[in-house]
């Protein structure tokens, strides 16, 4: 696999990061400041955005899922900006369902535009990365990434960062970009040694950022990654939870790949940690890096169910408490000629409904082959065919 990480420094910055004062996993005990979880039914997640303000049946369907995350761009148009579209979005859901965490979406590397505070970055001098021929824009050669050599763009991201989280509406931080601060991701584009300075300028950073928010906010990052030469688990220690992307790589020799991802999922989920597991439908649309899992929009939504039993029983051999699923076509949900292109917006699969029932243990690992059992389900993962079985035992 091309999956090459220039090892020896990226262990040393995750030793850093475990020691350098981090919130541990033992020190963050579940509380209530974590979602809703229950073994009845499947439990969800939602990662979206919009431009504009969410309507009423939008509003009403988000407030079904116990754990959201609004994406970058949400409400930026209505509100004015993404901040303030995010506080306002929040807010409306929270209205209805003011047990539902919801939490703001900021890229610790990528500088994504809408955002009120960006403009603050002119008064800092060269606060964005540049190659060894000095150009700028590296990530898909079109957007900017933050240096975070320089300690007053990291100040400035800690303080944004915390300010977009700190109304009572908004629950924690998501933490997008890590992997492309940890990973090998354009470490070839850089002078010798900047990538590994702005690597190890990360632990100190999040650090900050936990430091800065209130007391009871949640932290949920984008880490696990079987790419990572420990899947990301070191630096997972100083967050609540991690989302996951691109855990089904489409290369035909991805099994390790996906066994090694399943057991670090498994391994976190044991400790308590908060799991957004989020796979794509629609077909890999993934940069060249590796790095971003993108999705095509679905055209139809039927003659998805192999891969639909799939990602379910996939989910069910890693879920502990904590866990919740999301099964999408991408992320926005803006409408362009008066609909929506998502097929899967608005949607309930009648797998969300069935009863589940709790876990009667953890799952069984025959080679590629995982199997579980919980109160109203069994299921079987072949990992090598990227299939699943779902026997659905109580009333359908």
């Amino acid at each position: 696999m091309n999956h090459t990480v220039h090892t020896a420094s990226l262990k040393v910055l995750l030793c850093m990061l475990a020691v350098m004062g981090g919130v541990t996993a033992q020190a963050r005990m579940p509380g209530n400041h974590y979602p809703e979880f229950s073994w009845d039914r499947l439990p969800l997640y939602i990662h979206i955005r919009k431009e504009l303000e969410f309507d009423q049946q939008e509003l009403e369907y988000l407030a079904s899922f116990p754990l959201i995350t609004f994406e970058k761009t949400t409400g930026c148009i209505t509100s004015g900006s993404t901040d303030a579209g995010t506080v306002a979005a929040a807010k409306a859901v929270k209205a209805i369902n003011p047990k539902a965490r919801i939490l703001f979406y900021r890229n610790v590397f990528v500088h994504y535009g809408g955002y009120s505070f960006n403009q603050e970055l002119e008064e800092i001098d060269a606060p964005f990365l540049r190659d060894r021929w000095g150009r700028g824009k590296l990530v898909r050669n079109a957007v900017e990434a933050y240096d975070l050599t320089d300690p007053n763009v990291t100040d400035w991201w800690v303080r944004t960062a915390a300010a977009g989280s700190a109304d009572d509406a908004i629950d924690g931080l998501f933490l997008d970009g890590n992997i492309k601060v940890l990973s090998h991701y354009k470490r070839g584009a850089f002078p010798p040694g900047k990538k590994d300075a702005v690597a190890a300028a990360y632990p100190d950073m999040m650090k900050q950022t936990r430091a800065a928010l209130p007391p009871g906010k949640l932290m949920l990052a984008n880490i696990i990654r079987a790419m990572l030469p420990d899947t990301g688990m070191e630096a997972l220690e100083y967050f609540d939870g991690s989302y996951l992307e691109h855990f089904v790589p489409p290369a035909s020799d991805s099994a390790d790949y996906i066994v090694q991802g399943i057991e670090a999922v498994q391994t976190a989920a044991r400790k308590g940690k908060i799991i957004a597991m989020t796979l794509g439908l629609g077909d890999s649309a993934a940069d060249v890096d590796g790095i971003d899992d993108m999705r095509t929009k679905l055209d139809v939504l039927s003659g998805h169910q192999k891969r639909i039993d799939f990602y379910i029983a996939l989910f069910l051999v890693c879920a502990e408490k904590y866990s919740y699923l999301y099964l999408h076509d991408g992320y926005c949900v803006d409408t362009r000629n008066g609909r929506c292109m998502s097929k899967v917006w608005l949607k309930r699969l009648p797998e969300y409904d069935r009863p589940l029932g709790p876990p009667k243990g953890p799952a069984k690992r025959d080679g590629y082959i995982f199997t579980r059992e919980f109160e109203h389900v069994s299921v079987r993962v072949d990992v090598e065919t990227q299939t699943g079985k779902i026997v659905w035992k109580g009333p359908q």
